[in-house]
C-alpha cells in the first residue's frame, strides 16, 4: 500500500514526444524560448512557449511538476511568467485574435 501512495505522490516525468515537441518549437521559433507552466485543472498543465520570433505553441503535460521539469530539461527554454516581457515578446495575428475571441466576434 505504501508503495502505492508514493508512486501517486511522484509527478511523472515528460514524455520523448513533449520533450522533442518542445524542442522543435525552440529550434523552429529561435532562443531563447520561454515557457510558462499554467495549471489546467484535472487535465494538468499547460505549458505555453513564445519563441524568440513571439510565435506561441504549447505543450500539454500531466501536472505543473511535470511542466517545470520539461522546462528544466531543454537547454534552449527558459522558465518564465506572464509578466510584460513575456506578453510584450509574443506576435499575436489578427487571425488567432479572432479564434480565441469565440464564435460571438465571428458573427
Amino acid at each position: 500500500m505504501a508503495e502505492t501512495e508514493s508512486t501517486e505522490n511522484t509527478p511523472a516525468e515528460p514524455t520523448k514526444a513533449q520533450l522533442s515537441a518542445a524542442r522543435a518549437f525552440a529550434a523552429e521559433h529561435g532562443t531563447p524560448t520561454r515557457a510558462v507552466v499554467e495549471r489546467i485543472g484535472s487535465m494538468g498543465a499547460r505549458v505555453v512557449l513564445v519563441g524568440a520570433d513571439g510565435a506561441m505553441g504549447d505543450v500539454v503535460v500531466p501536472s505543473p511538476e511535470t511542466g517545470a521539469a520539461l522546462v528544466e530539461a531543454i537547454d534552449d527554454v527558459e522558465a518564465a511568467e506572464w509578466d510584460s516581457d513575456t506578453v510584450n515578446s509574443t506576435a499575436i495575428g489578427a487571425e488567432h485574435r479572432r479564434r480565441m475571441a469565440g464564435p460571438r466576434a465571428r458573427a
